[in-house]
C-alpha cells in the first residue's frame, strides 16, 4: 500500500503532504474530508463528498531518533494518524508518546495538536527509558504543564524555573507521566492528572513513574524545561488539516489573526486554570465562542460541546472575555 512505502531519508526533508492527482483514492483519501472553509465544531453541516471526489492528502514522516522517511494517508483524527505511522514503521502504536511538526527535536513550540500544515512534515517520538522518581511536595505547585498526546498519554509540556520538579533533573519536558503514587494514569486526560497532582498532600513523598521519549545520539543534551509559550502559527501552510476528536478531519484556510491570537490566550488560561496545555481545546472553545452574542449563551453552547471538563464559572467568563478582546485587536 502506498502509505507504507518507505524510502530513504534524513532528518528535516521539508517535503511534507502530496496531493495526488487522478486515482480513485478508496478509503484511503478521507484525511481531507470537506473542502476548505470552516467547519461547524461537532463536524456537522454538508455531508463529505463521495471518496472518489476528497483530496488525497500524502504526508511524509519520520521517527524523531532517527528512520527512513514514510508515507502516510488516510487519518481523520489523531489516534488513527499514531496508526498509521505504526503501520509505516513496523511499530505498535502505543510506542508512540507524541509527534512534533518540521523538527526532530523535543520542541513543545512544535507540537502537533489539533491541525497540521499541508507542507508539514511529520516526526514521531516513542518510548524509550522507563524510570521511577520519589519527590517531595514542598510547595502546593509542582512547577508541571501536563498536556496530552490525543491518545490517553499525559506528559510534561513545561516545567516551571525554580520549582520542586525543577529541582529534580532526571524529570524532562516530553517525560510520560504513567504512574503517580502506584496509580496507573494511561488513558486519563491531562486535566485529571494535573488535578490529582495538586491534590497530593503538601510536605509528603510521592512517586512518579515516567517514560521519557527515545533519543538519537546527538539529542542528548542539557535538559530544556520547555520554555515559554509562543505566539507561532498553527500549521505552516496555506491551509491545514484539521483533526478533530468527533466528526470528520476538515481541510481548513490558515487561522486567521484573530484565531491565533485566540487560541493562544485561552491556551494560557487552560495553563493558569488547569495546569494543562492544548491547542485543539483551545481553537476548539474559540470556534464555540465566535459567533455567540452574551456569555450565558457562551456558557451554554460550551457545556453543550466540553461538558465533561465541568469548568469554572470564572474560567468560562475569562475565555469569553479573551475572545471577545481577540475580535476588537486588544491583543
Amino acid at each position: 500500500m502506498e502509505e507504507e512505502e518507505i524510502e530513504q531519508g534524513a532528518f528535516g526533508g521539508q517535503r511534507g503532504a502530496e496531493r495526488s492527482r487522478g486515482g480513485s483514492g478508496g478509503g484511503a483519501g478521507h484525511a481531507g474530508a470537506t473542502s476548505p472553509g470552516k467547519a461547524a465544531v461537532n463536524g456537522a453541516g454538508l455531508p463529505p463528498p463521495p471518496a472518489e471526489l476528497r483530496p488525497k492528502l500524502v504526508f511524509h514522516t519520520q521517527l524523531a531518533h532517527g528512520s527512513p522517511t514514510g508515507r502516510i494517508e488516510g487519518f481523520t483524527n489523531v489516534k488513527e494518524l499514531y496508526g498509521k505511522i505504526a503501520e509505516a514503521f513496523n511499530i505498535s502504536a502505543p510506542e508512540i508518546m507524541f509527534c512534533t511538526l518540521n523538527t526532530h527535536k523535543i520542541d513543545m513550540d512544535k507540537l502537533l495538536g489539533g491541525q497540521i500544515g499541508l507542507e508539514d512534515f511529520i516526526f514521531a517520538h516513542i518510548k524509550g527509558i522507563k524510570k521511577e522518581v520519589e519527590i517531595h511536595k514542598s510547595e502546593d505547585a509542582l512547577g508541571l504543564t501536563i498536556t496530552d498526546n490525543g491518545a490517553g498519554y499525559a506528559f510534561i509540556k513545561r516545567i516551571k524555573e525554580g520549582s520542586v520538579v525543577d529541582a529534580v533533573k532526571v524529570i524532562s519536558v516530553g517525560d510520560h507521566i504513567e504512574c503517580v503514587n502506584g496509580k496507573n494514569v494511561v488513558g486519563i486526560r491531562h486535566y485529571e492528572v494535573a488535578k490529582m497532582l495538586k491534590e497530593l498532600p503538601r510536605n509528603k513523598m510521592f512517586t512518579l513513574k515516567l517514560v521519557e521519549p527515545m533519543k538519537a545520539f546527538e539529542m542528548l543534551e542539557p535538559r530544556s524545561k520547555g520554555g515559554k509559550p509562543t505566539d507561532s502559527k498553527i500549521g505552516t501552510g496555506r491551509a491545514t488539516l484539521r483533526l478533530r476528536s468527533k466528526g470528520p478531519a476538515t481541510v481548513e484556510d490558515e487561522p486567521s489573526e484573530f484565531e491565533e491570537k485566540a487560541v493562544n490566550k485561552v491556551d494560557d488560561l487552560l495553563e493558569s486554570y488547569m495546569g494543562i496545555r492544548d491547542t485543539e481545546l483551545a481553537a476548539t472553545m474559540v470556534e464555540v465562542g465566535r459567533d455567540k452574542k452574551n456569555p450565558d449563551e457562551f456558557a451554554m453552547a460550551l457545556d453543550e460541546t466540553l461538558g465533561d471538563f465541568a469548568f469554572p464559572d470564572e474560567f468560562v467568563f475569562d475565555v469569553w472575555g479573551a475572545i471577545g478582546d481577540a475580535k476588537m485587536g486588544r491583543f
